[in-house]
């Protein structure tokens, strides 16, 4: 039974920091791309940030790139997204993905003052 756990998430001032970890179990990790995805309030999921198989490509929306690291750890078989210098903006409950489309449950991030 494949299974993608998120946490991590929490509520965050202006500025600040959250590391969120996606847990992962029932297929062979190593095997395949992932992916962070988020859907805010009233808006449509979003295309956030992907990591190729070894770890050594990554991929970023604009709006996150230079702010926002994706890595992986093949070993444990955990993905996680570090989230710095966020923004009210980022508010949105954060998604992880593997490339045979499952998904996680989502884990709420709350950037506000």
């Amino acid at each position: 039974q494949v299974q993608l756990v998120e946490s991590g998430g929490g509520w965050v001032q202006p500025g600040g920091s959250l590391r969120l970890s996606c847990a992962t179990s029932g297929f062979t990790f190593s095997n395949y791309g992932m992916n962070w995805y988020r859907q805010a309030p009233g808006k449509e999921r979003e295309y956030v940030a992907g990591i190729s198989l070894a770890g050594d490509r990554t991929n970023y929306a604009d709006s996150v790139k230079g702010r926002f690291t994706i890595s992986r750890d093949n070993a444990k078989n955990t993905l996680f997204l570090q989230m710095n210098s966020l923004k009210p903006e980022d508010t949105a409950v954060y998604y992880c993905k593997n490339a045979a489309n499952y998904w996680g449950q989502g884990t709420q991030v709350t950037v506000s003052a």
